[in-house]
């Protein structure tokens, strides 16, 4: 017999974190992996756009890592310690930081603020940047309501941020597409 996807557990807006703690589905730690959820899924989209398997494969490496994150924010934080719950590491943050200063060798120097578009791996990029910022925002709200955040979930967020940031730029590059400066209005 084929597993059934829904449970109908959730029909009164409550579910369970990991650990089984019932939480409504307007708690901030749902809204928090909720929107690493749907980051994981435009950085699946930024992937299916672009062919450098390089970048391919750190993407892939990426959508891993925020499961982790997703994982970690899923569970009720009273008793992760019981549980087998894989764990980001600071090389995780170093690996970005390195792919970062790669793309950043071949890049232009930046003249002006850049307005998103040009190309949709470009413009999809910009969108994962920007969710990603939110699910930092998210964790941020958490950890100042004290409600525990491990602290290299927000540091790596911050890093992915600037990572979406300096791969937009770098899609651009190898596919030829020309920066939109912003050009205020004055």
């Amino acid at each position: 017999m084929a597993f059934k996807i829904y449970t109908k557990t959730g029909d009164l807006g409550q579910t369970s974190l990991i650990g089984g703690t019932k939480v409504p589905k307007s708690h901030i730690r749902i809204d928090a992996y909720g929107t690493v959820d749907e980051l994981n899924s435009y950085i699946g989209l930024v992937n299916d756009h672009i062919t450098d398997a390089k970048t391919n494969a750190i993407l892939k490496e990426i959508q891993d890592r925020l499961f982790t994150v997703g994982s970690s924010l899923a569970c009720d934080p009273d008793k992760e310690p019981l549980m087998k719950i894989p764990d980001l590491k600071e090389d995780d943050i170093v690996l970005l930081e390195k792919e970062m200063d790669a793309m950043n060798e071949v890049l232009p120097p930046m003249k002006s603020f850049v307005l998103p578009g040009g190309h949709p791996a470009v413009s999809t990029t910009h969108i994962a940047r920007c969710v990603c910022r939110r699910a930092e925002r998210c964790c941020v709200n958490m950890h100042e309501q004290e409600m525990f955040v491990d602290p290299l979930v927000i540091k790596y967020l911050n890093r992915l941020s600037d990572y979406l940031f300096m791969l937009s730029r770098y899609i651009g590059h190898l596919l030829n597409v020309s920066e939109i400066p912003w050009k205020p209005r004055v």
